[in-house]
């Protein structure tokens, strides 16, 4: 099959110069078939101008001579004369001069001066041309004018192609500039353009993906960097009572045993963590959907929560309508949910503090606060605490058993159930977390 010829030119210039010449010549070639079919009966007037030159010049002759695809022919006495090929009759004139066509030939006629006889009538005859040998006269007459102009035309384009199609294909050179400096690593590369047509589109458009592959590249560090601290952590704790341990600084009490234990669960609960945020974000973890009470889901929640952190000494309080629809969603990823945000509040909220479980109806859907009393979250930080492992507190979210990846799992769990979370001040200057499930969560 043929392709466009186009595609084989090596750059978006010489292919722009190119339909801008094709372009050109195709409307200089329409232009001139107009032309030539508009004038062509200016043609025949001038013919028949020729054919009455020639009547007049050979009649005054005696032998008159005809040029080249004229006929002469001379009426007299009602006969027809031929001088030349015979064709189609003329008209009969008795007299005076007479120029015109028939369909079949052009003719001029003018009185016979050297014909004896009163009704002798002189005529120039030629055949008529049909349709397109009169309009293609005028490109005949014409060619080296028209061919002049349209070479003239065609190289202009050319230029003014050039120089429009190196403004017009800058940003896209710089595009391929940046791309491969961006395959080095370097995702600070932009494009600076003020043309708002598709291309002016494209370059915002690579601009706002190297901003997210940069941001990408920076969480990816993070990530690493993150990862490793965090595996450090317990793994250098246990390495160092495992060297005491064969060192014999310690024995194996059960004091050392509980403090290694502590670590080794805090390292299976990272990588259980992350794990399922990785499953979660890349959609292998199906939701099941069920008819889910939230009530129940409260109850459950506050009740482990009041056992898990019984020393904290909070007071744990539970506003929940009593008339709330069931939810459709994944009972266990909702109690996970619920979980990561109590959890996170009785850790940042002192002791003597409150924490408050909200659940209402509202819209189509059902919401879900919870709400601290603890030292709150400044407002740039806000977006961020959804984030794998932010903490507002670093120090004190490990030493307290933290991750930094509770809040990222409850926002992928949350939008997979088609809802939204987030987290705004509290009425108290602690922090509420909020979240909006609907009813018949879309999957």
């Amino acid at each position: 099959m043929i392709g466009n010829p186009l595609r084989l030119l090596p750059t978006i210039r010489a292919k722009l110069g190119s339909t801008i010449v094709i372009a050109v010549v195709a409307t200089l070639a329409l232009v001139y078939l107009l032309l030539s079919f508009s004038l062509r009966n200016d043609f025949r007037e001038a013919e028949l101008v020729d054919l009455l030159e020639i009547a007049q010049s050979q009649s005054r002759v005696e032998e008159p001579v005809a040029p080249p695809g004229v006929s002469l022919v001379v009426l007299v006495d009602g006969v027809f004369r031929w001088s030349g090929p015979v064709l189609a009759e003329p008209p009969r004139f008795s007299g005076g001069v007479h120029v015109g066509t028939t369909g079949e030939i052009a003719f001029a006629a003018v009185p016979a001066r050297a014909v004896s006889g009163e009704s002798a009538v002189f005529y120039a005859v030629s055949r008529e041309p049909n349709f397109l040998a009169a309009s293609s006269r005028f490109l005949r007459q014409y060619l080296p004018q028209l061919l002049l102009s349209g070479a003239l035309g065609a190289a202009i384009a050319v230029l003014l192609a050039r120089r429009l199609a190196r403004g017009m294909t800058k940003p896209l050179r710089d595009m391929a500039e940046a791309a491969r400096r961006m395959e080095t690593g370097d995702y600070d590369q932009r494009v600076e353009t003020d043309s708002r047509d598709e291309v002016g589109r494209l370059a915002a458009a690579f601009n706002r993906m190297a901003g997210e592959l940069g941001s990408l590249e920076a969480l990816r560090r993070d990530l690493v960097a993150n990862v490793s601290h965090e595996l450090r952590t317990p793994i250098s704790a246990l390495r160092a009572n495992l060297e005491n341990l064969l060192d014999g600084v310690e024995r194996p009490d059960p004091a050392t045993l509980s403090v290694m234990l502590a670590q080794s669960e805090r390292l299976g609960r990272l990588v259980d963590q992350l794990l399922d945020l990785a499953r979660l974000e890349s959609g292998e973890t199906p939701i099941r959907r069920e008819p889910v009470s939230v009530t129940g889901l409260v109850d459950r929640v506050l009740a482990e929560i009041d056992v898990a952190r019984a020393d904290r000494h909070l007071v744990l309080a539970r506003e929940v309508d009593p008339a709330l629809p069931l939810v459709a969603g994944d009972g266990e990823r909702l109690h996970q949910v619920l979980f990561n945000l109590l959890d996170n509040a009785v850790r940042f909220t002192p002791t003597g503090g409150r924490v408050v479980v909200r659940a209402a109806s509202r819209d189509d859907g059902v919401r879900l606060e919870v709400e601290d009393t603890g030292p709150g979250i400044a407002p740039e930080l806000r977006e961020r605490v959804f984030e794998r492992f932010f903490t507002v507190d670093p120090s004190r979210s490990r030493g307290d058993g933290g991750t930094g990846i509770g809040l990222a799992i409850a926002r992928s769990v949350v939008d997979a159930h088609g809802g939204r979370i987030w987290v705004e001040p509290g009425a108290a200057g602690g922090s509420r977390f909020v979240v909006d499930l609907p009813v018949g969560a879309a999957a």
